[in-house]
């Protein structure tokens, strides 16, 4: 069963043409890490290593937003044509069947995320804070999907909603700018967390606000807090 809803979710992303070029994001991204940025510095008086934090933090918050408006314009056509609707008449319920489809997105945004940092091969991150950062930013993915879906009626209006949610990518990379209490005031950004967990790795430990581990973990409770409160709005929006 949970094997056709994956086949089905990946011949709807390659039918659609949008979507299909914002699965190629993430590629896209590593490629631009590895190859032109490398390129640009070579030709310029541009330093990768003075501003690798920086590269390696936009680089990375692409991956989810991208992920969360995939998934988000996948479930906004479901609605269009009243899949939803149908599925509260199959054995498997409604929740089982998003659950499973944020799942899916989560883990897709893992991998990718993962392959971007490593890819790109900017700020001699260890693998093992790769895998766990790119688990921190990775759950944004899910949380933008379902907070896209709240706040639009169709695909048109989740475009808008995707271009409007660009806004919390600048500001965590403003607040790589600071290492002093100042930065909490754009912790409410969920990219935030990744980002300055990505900065006190390339940095060391005792030149940001707080430690590596209090991002990490604090980013995490974060994190899966505003993915409940996403998934309640988005309950409340399509009364499921």
């Amino acid at each position: 069963m949970y094997s056709n809803f994956i086949k089905y979710e990946i011949k709807k992303w390659s039918r659609d043409s949008m979507m299909g070029f914002m699965a190629m994001y993430p590629f896209i991204f590593g490629l631009i890490g590895r190859y032109m940025l490398p390129w640009i510095a070579e030709k310029s008086d541009f330093s990768i290593d003075l501003y690798a934090d920086l590269i390696i933090v936009i680089l990375t918050l692409m991956v989810p937003i991208s992920f969360g408006a995939l998934i988000a314009f996948s479930i906004l056509e479901d609605r269009d044509d009243n899949i939803l609707t149908s599925v509260k008449v199959t054995p498997l319920s409604i929740n089982q069947f998003l659950s499973f489809r944020f799942f899916i997105v989560l883990v897709l945004a893992y991998i990718t995320t993962v392959f971007v940092i490593w890819f790109s091969d900017i700020g001699n991150i260890p693998l093992k804070n790769i895998f766990a950062i790119s688990l921190l930013a990775s759950l944004e993915a899910p949380m933008y999907g379902l907070l896209i879906n709240s706040l639009s009626n169709n695909k048109i209006e989740g475009f808008a909603v995707m271009k409007g949610f660009g806004i919390f990518m600048i500001f965590p990379i403003i607040a790589l700018f600071f290492i002093d209490k100042k930065e909490l005031f754009f912790s409410f950004a969920p990219g935030f967390w990744a980002a300055k967990s990505i900065s006190s790795i390339i940095r060391g430990e005792g030149v940001l606000y707080l430690s590596y581990y209090q991002y990490y973990f604090i980013g995490i409770l974060y994190l899966i807090l505003l993915n409940i409160g996403a998934f309640k709005l988005f309950k409340r929006k399509v009364e499921i």
